[in-house]
């Protein structure tokens, strides 16, 4: 098979296709996604790429070793990249955990484990393991190699080092040519339309901003007996995901107890704690502190079952961490807790279904590590409130709070 490049010039004279500056997208969730693809596709039509190429590509690796709300923003991505290129075969470049995802993501084939490269903290870096794990790669002579693990930094090098026939991603430095085709990045960006935007590079536009996570029907059961054997009555089904990886992340796990008892009171609500094994500790603070029954399923699910338990909840309330994304993936109604990082970025696109308390935002002056401290239950409970309002599960047992969370809510 014939491994040429999809322009007929070097990479100098061809220049950066497609460059940032040029990019009308709508940079905030609230735009028009259809919008920001048309703009995408008109632009590229002005730099055609050579249909023989496209037809030739076999074998695509997809370098993105971080974690699992990282993935499920780049599968509307993945998924264009799929229906671009139908006969080739996908490879994510990721970290161990991944294969439990990539084994349900029609989107990829194989997932390779990233072994390691100078300066990229998500493996520590043994100078021998990383060359031999190189010259393996070098040996799949990938047809197409794409960077979606950041601003290309230190990932660029890595990427470029794979050897494929043409390769593509995002550049922090205007000098940094050591891909055959890069992006100037935008740290304002919206995580999932960035990649949708460096994809259309190689024409997988689309519209389609939905993430993607596929449960079996053996793990919607699973759940579902979950479910009937804690979470008895009528009231909305409501989870509390205390947990996050970093603890500037996580609101108080007394605070989340204190809203479920308001829940409880006001709805009728059926409480479920969620978290994996590793924070069993949190939903055991959260449930010593609790008054209502709370059902803690902690550890007890694995990714399948735990989004088909997400899929079956009238609202979860989380942190930003994972959780909140798999509540986009399933369309599950939610209210996600934003502490240091910015909505702006990683908050899901459907602001009906999904809205967002921005603790920097109401606390401008807070040190952003510890801003989450200053969130009162009131405030979240408002925004629960219109969340279940929104959904049709808002009927009340006891009486109208007076707080008001239309300010509070991001993009309201």
């Amino acid at each position: 098979m014939s491994r040429h490049r999809p322009g007929g010039c070097c990479r100098r004279c061809r220049g950066a296709f497609g460059q940032a500056g040029g990019y009308a997208a709508e940079r905030h969730a609230g735009g028009s996604v259809l919008a920001m693809a048309t703009v995408v596709q008109n632009q590229a039509l002005e730099q055609p790429l050579d249909p023989a190429w496209a037809r030739s590509v076999r074998k695509i690796a997809v370098y993105r070793a971080l974690f699992l709300g990282d993935l499920l923003c780049a599968t509307p991505a993945l998924v264009a990249l799929r229906q671009r290129f139908p006969q080739a075969e996908i490879t994510l470049i990721g970290l161990p955990w991944a294969a439990e995802l990539v084994d349900r993501l029609p989107c990829l084939d194989r997932l390779v484990e990233f072994q390691g490269y100078p300066a990229i903290e998500e493996v520590p870096y043994e100078p021998v393991r990383g060359k031999a794990f190189l010259a393996a790669m070098q040996a799949e002579q990938f047809d197409l190699a794409i960077q979606m693990h950041g601003s290309g930094c230190v990932s660029n090098g890595f990427v470029a080092e794979l050897g494929a026939g043409f390769t593509l991603g995002y550049r922090s430095d205007h000098d940094d040519d050591r891909l055959d085709r890069s992006l100037l990045y935008d740290a304002n960006e919206h995580e999932t339309l960035r990649w949708l935007r460096l994809v259309a590079e190689v024409g997988a536009y689309t519209a389609d901003t939905r993430l993607v996570l596929p449960t079996t029907t053996a793990e919607q059961e699973r759940a579902h007996a979950l479910l009937a054997a804690g979470a008895e009555g009528c009231g909305p089904l409501i989870g509390l995901h205390v947990g996050a990886k970093a603890a500037s992340r996580r609101w108080p796990p007394e605070r989340f107890a204190a809203l479920g008892d308001a829940l409880a009171h006001h709805y009728g609500a059926r409480l479920v704690l969620t978290g994996s094994a590793g924070e069993r500790p949190l939903t055991a603070a959260a449930q010593a502190a609790l008054r209502s029954p709370a059902l803690d399923v902690a550890g007890k699910t694995d990714l399948g079952t735990f989004a088909a338990l997400v899929a079956q909840l009238d609202l979860l309330v989380t942190n930003d961490t994972g959780a909140s994304h798999i509540a986009a993936a399933t369309q599950t109604p939610s209210v996600v807790l934003f502490g240091p990082m910015r909505p702006q970025l990683w908050a899901p696109l459907d602001r009906q279904r999904h809205r967002v308390v921005d603790a920097l935002a109401l606390f401008p002056a807070a040190d952003p590590q510890q801003v989450l401290a200053q969130l009162s239950v009131d405030t979240v409970f408002a925004v629960c409130a219109e969340a279940l309002a929104q959904s049709g599960r808002g009927d009340r047992t006891q009486t109208e709070t007076t707080v008001t969370a239309r300010s509070l809510v991001f993009g309201a």
